[in-house]
């Protein structure tokens, strides 16, 4: 098979017709690789570009440094990637046809070959296995075009192998089929088997590398459905999730908020169902701090008595939080996607917030001490200015210091020290 399409086509800049170019001169065979070519064969312009190359990687170093051209992150020089920068514009990433010849799981040790029928035996998926050269000649030597005509998700060669040789491939298969596949029922039951027998060995997999996967998952197509299946398959504890029986709310928040982009914790969130769950997933996850702050955020918030007027709850929720967290807008945003209400979720944030009259200036004109006496002072007097639906004036504010700073606990200092 022979590509020529508009998109093929496009990823032709004046730096890559150069790279060709080099390696041809210097008689080293040099092709597209794995995800890109996928990408191509479905009418998509690739977002970045692989390049497999029969050069090693001293000898592509050598022909660069003949040719006067800059290489960078040498990090990846160890499993065969050399990055090229041509013409001071764009970076290129070869890396030289490899085998695994020794696996644990986690990583490979490689070693390095001129076989492109070895090399695509190595990768995970057979849509991501192909090559392609640049007169647009495919090579697919494991029947990756024709599994991605029928939507068709598979491992190269022997499942259970290529998930053994990387226990994250169990997630890949997921991403992938979530992105490709004809719907939500149409796994092969050996892929299943192999999965369910092997699904241990996530538990060797770091916490970060699972999460990448994992986002992508839920913020991709039949977020539900994939999720339901991984953890019926048995993968929820090794990847910080809660054994769940009932996944109503999980289809529920992804129908509410179906078109509106929410956020990957948005959507896990209708899996988890207290704080701790929240705190679990982060501890195997490594999840920033921003994720974990928006999964509490919504755990804590979603069952709230709203109201009919969703913008005054949420003007009053984002007065009770402000300066307690960061980037208030942003979670009710997403509270309101989970909760189903999407017009709010765009109309709020270009709503005017009202503005607490009082600062932390007119406490100490007033005499009210620093310290935490001046925190729970400021909190009550916000507290009063919302119950007035901020209506009342900076004036009839400051009048209730006195009366605040004497309804505080005396002990508020000892407690606070605590």
């Amino acid at each position: 098979m022979k590509l020529d399409s508009p998109q093929f086509q496009a990823i032709f800049t004046p730096e890559l017709h150069a790279l060709v170019d080099l390696f041809n001169k210097y008689g080293y065979e040099i092709r597209v690789a794995g995800g890109a070519v996928r990408d191509l064969l479905a009418a998509k312009v690739p977002s970045d570009i692989d390049f497999a190359t029969t050069a090693t990687p001293q000898q592509m170093k050598d022909m660069f440094t003949k040719e006067n051209i800059r290489m960078v992150n040498t990090n990846g020089e160890s499993h065969g990637t050399i990055t090229a920068r041509i013409n001071d514009k764009e970076n290129f990433e070869v890396t030289t046809l490899r085998i695994d010849v020794v696996t644990d799981g986690r990583r490979a040790e490689v070693e390095f070959t001129k076989d492109w029928v070895l090399d695509a035996n190595r990768r995970d998926l057979t849509v991501n296995s192909m090559f392609l050269g640049f007169d647009g000649t495919v090579y697919d030597y494991f029947s990756g075009i024709q599994d991605l005509e029928d939507k068709r998700i598979r491992f190269v060669g022997d499942a259970e192998q290529r998930i053994q040789e990387d226990y994250l491939r169990i997630l890949r298969y997921f991403r992938f089929y979530g992105r490709l596949a004809k719907g939500p029922n149409c796994h092969e039951d050996s892929t299943l088997d192999a999965i369910k027998a092997n699904v241990d060995g996530l538990a060797r997999v770091s916490g970060e590398r699972i999460w990448v996967e994992m986002r992508k998952i839920l913020t991709g197509r039949m977020a539900a459905e994939i999720t339901e299946k991984m953890i019926h398959l048995g993968l929820g504890p090794h990847i910080g999730l809660p054994n769940v029986s009932n996944f109503s709310e999980l289809y529920k928040v992804c129908e509410r908020a179906s078109g509106s982009s929410p956020h990957h914790m948005t959507v896990l969130s209708a899996v988890l169902d207290t704080e701790g769950d929240v705190y679990k997933l982060h501890d195997r996850t490594k999840m920033s701090n921003e994720e974990l702050s928006l999964g509490l955020f919504i755990v804590h918030h979603r069952g709230d008595n709203m109201g009919q007027d969703l913008i005054s709850y949420c003007i009053d929720l984002h007065t009770d939080t402000a300066g307690k967290e960061a980037k208030v807008i942003n979670k009710i945003v997403e509270l309101m996607k989970y909760c189903g209400h999407i017009k709010v979720a765009e109309e709020f944030p270009k709503v005017q917030l009202p503005q607490l009259p009082v600062t932390g200036h007119d406490l100490t004109q007033k005499d009210v001490p620093r310290g935490p006496k001046f925190a729970a002072t400021l909190n009550e007097l916000r507290r009063i200015w919302k119950e007035s639906k901020y209506k009342i004036s900076k004036e009839d504010l400051l009048e209730h210091i006195p009366q605040v700073l004497e309804s505080l606990p005396k002990n508020v200092k000892k407690m606070k020290k605590k």
